[in-house]
């Protein structure tokens, strides 16, 4: 996937969207490669997109690895690394993919799922 954005909208928007996707798929249309997460109130987005997640979803985008290494990285508690990444994996932002380690076991790599996050916020 190219792009995700994140912003913030109403219901309204989001149910609007949702029939305009469906009148695409219906008449044959091929649907937009990028993913949309919408927020109501940009504290949400903001909780969800804390400073210290986005340097983690930074680090991610740069260097996908395992969470021991992406802790060691930022140089933070690996258990904080790992809530983290697990409201960012059930947000889709980013995946989490077990890997085989020949002769050493397995591995959870994490990497991003777009190669471009866009962040959207108007606060009137």
């Amino acid at each position: 996937m190219k792009r995700t954005t994140v912003r913030v909208g109403t219901a309204r928007e989001f149910f609007e969207r949702g029939r305009n996707y469906a009148k695409r798929a219906r008449t044959g249309r091929r649907l937009p490669e990028s993913r949309l997460i919408t927020f109501e109130d940009p504290v949400d987005m903001m909780q969800v997109l804390s400073p210290a997640k986005l340097e983690l979803l930074r680090t991610v985008k740069a260097h996908p690895g395992s969470i021991g290494s992406l802790a060691s990285r930022l140089g933070r508690d690996r258990s904080a690394v790992t809530r983290e990444v697990a409201q960012l994996q059930r947000f889709g932002l980013v995946r989490v993919a077990e890997e085989v380690l020949p002769g050493h076991g397995r591995m959870k790599k994490v990497s991003a799922i777009a190669g471009e996050i866009r962040l959207e916020a108007v606060i009137a």
